[in-house]
Parts: structure tokens; sequence; C-alpha cells
């Protein structure tokens, strides 16, 4: 087939291409068995089973370990290889209880195995959060402080980067739009990119084009320091390319909170949320809703499990009233951060 020329298509600037390679150890493969993988697996399973009797069935339960290894070339002359491992434990298990059955599962991902939780303690901590379901109530409509779990304050900040991709931007899809040097979050919190985290789970010394990879601030004080580019984008915005073709390499959420118990007290009394559901989030307007599942807390501390609830607000209104993030920072992925304390949102109930 053909099609138009396009002006911002073509490789990125040969200037730009990384030349120095350091090794940021991402390579540990993981000489396991499927003999001993699945007996690493039904431990695990089992460890949690032995928790409680109302812990009556595992929802699955899933070992895996990934090399993978990739070259990239152009007409540069530029070539860079990468290679890495990737090992996943999981465990799902399903709780009952006068009639009630509640799932909840725990994991741990490592580019070394040596680095993962052991299974029992994966195991046992999936059994406690199924059993700390158990019991789960509705909530009426109000308006409150929201704290996410680490795990879910990634998406929050997943949210954000893709408003400020050079994708929805020139394509005008994006209510960040004309954003850069403009406050979006409080001025005590930056983002910045960290390519070379030994270990990282999204470490590399060039983006998806060649591209070096750098030390980068994506938000600093508060302030959106720059958009999410690639070449191609980056020529459609008339800019420079951020090095993120394929996407950012390890986002590190800068603060100084206290732990999850901190957290907790921070929160005073609230909604603690555990799980998301649905897809009710715009970049294009920012609106965001979402089925949410988790606890009511109370001073500090969690009063019972909560059900069937959404929650709603504004993206800009949400990130603007950020009040703290923990120091329990989740590293599975490639946005680093710990719980967030959000001021206010509004929680629908069914009751």
């Amino acid at each position: 087939g053909f099609t138009e020329a396009d002006s911002a298509a073509g490789l990125a600037e040969p200037e730009l291409m990384a030349t120095e390679f350091p090794d940021l150890d991402l390579w540990h493969p993981w000489d396991i068995e499927p003999e001993a993988a699945i007996g690493m697996a039904l431990a695990c399973e089992q460890a949690g089973r032995d928790v409680d009797p109302r812990i009556v069935n595992a929802d699955g339960t899933s070992i895996g370990t990934q090399r993978s290894v990739g070259v990239y070339a152009n007409s540069h002359g530029f070539i860079g290889r990468e290679r890495g491992t990737r090992h996943h434990l999981s465990c799902s298990l399903l709780a009952s209880a006068n009639d009630e059955m509640q799932r909840d599962d725990h994991y741990d991902s490592q580019r070394s195995a040596a680095d993962m939780q052991d299974g029992a303690s994966i195991g046992r901590r999936a059994a406690e959060k199924a059993l700390a379901r158990l019991g789960a109530q509705g909530l009426s409509t109000r308006e409150c402080a929201v704290l996410f779990v680490p795990e879910l304050a990634r998406g929050v900040f997943g949210h954000l980067l893709g408003a400020v991709s050079g994708g929805a931007l020139y394509r005008g899809a994006s209510f960040l739009a004309g954003a850069q040097g403009k406050q979006i979050l409080p001025s005590w919190l930056s983002l910045i990119e960290r390519p070379s985290l030994p270990r990282g789970q999204a470490s590399s010394s060039f983006d998806g084009e060649g591209v070096a990879t750098r030390e980068n601030p994506l938000v600093e004080a508060g302030v959106l320091a720059r958009y999410v580019l690639s070449s191609y984008s980056a020529r459609k915005l008339n800019l420079a390319t951020t090095a993120n073709a394929g996407g950012v390499h390890n986002l590190e959420v800068t603060t100084s909170g206290p732990d999850f118990a901190g957290m907790l007290a921070e929160l005073g009394t609230g909604l603690l949320v555990t799980e998301l559901m649905g897809q009710g989030v715009s970049i294009v307007t920012g609106d965001y809703s979402r089925g949410a599942a988790g606890f009511w807390v109370e001073n500090g501390r969690v009063a019972h499990p909560v059900d069937e609830v959404t929650i709603a607000g504004h993206l800009g209104t949400m990130w603007q009233g950020i009040r703290a993030i923990g120091s329990d920072i989740d590293r599975r992925g490639s946005i680093l951060t710990g719980s967030l304390l959000l001021d206010r949102m509004t929680v629908a109930g069914g009751t």
C-alpha cells in the first residue's frame, strides 16, 4: 500500500544515538526445572490455604521466568543490544464465610530470583488480603479523603504519563495540551526519570530509536518540565525527542512521606482503595470515574471492608490535591511510588 509523505517520520538525529552502554545489572537467568517450579507454586498456594479454614480454594498460582535479548540497529551506524531477565510468582486465593466469597492475590516480580519474596510469604499475604475483605459493606455517597495503595498509585501517575505523551498531544487528545511550564502537582512533589537504576524494571541506556537515555525530570517542584516524546511526536510538536520512544524508563516519585501505617494516620477518616475496576478515565477531558473496593478507615484505623463503590473526580484536581506519598515504594513496575493520599474525591455508594 501507499501513504502520503510524512515529514515527521524518520530516524532520530544521529548525534542523539547512545554511545555508552553501562551494565545495568539486568541479566540474572534462573535455571529452575519445571518440577521445581511446580513445587514452588504448590508450596506458595498451600502456605496461603494453611492460614485459615476460611480460605476455601485457589483462583490460580503462577510462576514464570523469562529471558529476552533485543538488538536495534539503524543506518546511522548505531547498534545497541539489550538483554534482561524477569521472574514472577503470584497467588490468588478465595475466602468464604456466611455465604460470602471474596478473592485477593499477591505477587512479586524481579530481575533476579534472589530478590524475590519467598513463596510462602506470598501465599500467606494473598490469604490475609482475601480474609480481610470478608464482611464488606457499601457506603452512602459522600466526599472524603482517599488513600491508594502503592500498586494503584502507579496508575494515578500512569494517567499523567498518558496525558503528557506526544501521541495524545499532537492529536489534540489531552487536557494537558500546553501545560509545559505550568503547575500540575503540589510544589513539594517531583517526578524524575531514572533510566540507569540497577535491576530497574524499565532500565535502559537507549530508547526504542537508539537515543541515549539520561536522568531527566518530568515534573519539578510540581511544574511540568517537559512532555514524553519520541522523535516522531517531537517533530509533530516542533520539539526535541525526550528519549521516550517505547515509554518511560523508571519514573521515580520523589518524596519522604511516612510508612503505610503513617499514611493511614494521615488519612484519618476516609477510604483506603485496594482494588479498582473499569476504565472510566479520559485524558481528553480529565474525567475520572472507576469502580473501587477497599476499606473504610476511621481515626487512622481500618473500620470495615468496603465494596461496590465508585470513586470519581477530575485528574487535574486529583493531582493538585495530593496530600502525601508514602515511603512504602512498590518497585515491581516502571513507576516507583508509595501509597498516595488525595485530599478529596466523590465516593458514590449504593446505600
